[in-house]
């Protein structure tokens, strides 16, 4: 019997990174999985893989989570699959852009706090009727050390995981008493968004792991998908509002961060 035996979790962005990580362990421990991804190659070939390996306790849909609608699909396909919907994990991001302040424009603000505070916020209220009513659920924001620490070049990012926080921790105090329980992980892993970043600036990649007290970045499985699992768990029934920095240990000083941004927009 895994620590999630029985137990249906919802994941975004769950085709590739941090989310896929989650999606394989939490798989393992027995969980019934919504591979929710807006790729939809990916996101079949991960549930293809999860039914294969776990006894077919996996399903797809296709997921804009910049969209309403898609968010309250995703959580009632859990529901008409699987029949309930115990954990949510809010993973998914992509886009965005490396830029001064003063250039950012209205396009890039909008999407930031679309995909990275709307999208998790709708699926948090399409979620919880279902977690009250069985008086247990799960919540898993995925946050950022970017937003805590004002990273330079990421306004966007930074403006809606921070949004995503606060939310996070408003939930978690209107919800306690309801069973349902909402924590937020700000990892350092080398996900999808952490390659995208790194492929389009490469002088930025070896600094990073040099950045990190540890003297690297983490791995989305070994040391992310763990403490996913311990707030998706049983035994996190006393643990609610709370940010885990899943980092190495960059947050204790703040880590280093200075790309060298363009002034052209």
């Amino acid at each position: 019997m895994g620590r999630l035996q029985g137990r249906v979790a919802v994941i975004t962005g769950a085709g590739d990174g941090i989310g896929e990580a989650i999606a394989r362990r939490f798989a393992l421990e027995g969980a019934k999985v919504i591979v929710a991804e807006i790729n939809e190659s990916r996101g079949r070939i991960v549930t293809d893989e999860l039914a294969a390996a776990y006894g077919g306790n996996a399903a797809f849909i296709r997921t804009d989570v910049r969209r309403k609608g898609d968010n309250v699909a995703m959580i009632n396909t859990a529901v008409d699959i699987f029949g309930s919907v115990d954990i949510l994990v809010n993973n998914a991001w992509s886009g965005g852009k490396l830029s001064r302040v003063e250039l950012k424009t209205d396009a890039l603000i909008d999407h930031g706090l679309a995909i990275g505070f709307r999208g998790p916020l709708w699926a948090m209220q399409a979620a919880f009727p279902h977690m009250k009513a069985k008086g247990w659920g799960r919540i898993i924001n995925m946050c950022s050390l970017n937003g805590v620490n004002a990273h330079m070049g990421s306004l966007e990012y930074n403006t809606a995981k921070e949004a995503l926080r606060a939310a996070t921790r408003t939930a978690a105090r209107e919800w306690a008493a309801t069973g349902v329980v909402c924590n937020v992980i700000c990892p350092a892993a080398k996900s999808a968004s952490f390659r995208h970043v790194m492929a389009e600036h490469p002088e930025l990649v070896a600094s990073a792991d040099a950045a990190n007290p540890m003297g690297r970045i983490g791995d989305s499985y070994d040391d992310i998908s763990p403490v996913a699992l311990f707030l998706a768990s049983e035994d996190c029934r006393y643990l609610t509002g709370n940010t885990l920095f899943v980092d190495g240990g960059s947050h204790i000083n703040g880590s280093s961060w200075a790309p060298d941004l363009t002034d052209e927009p």
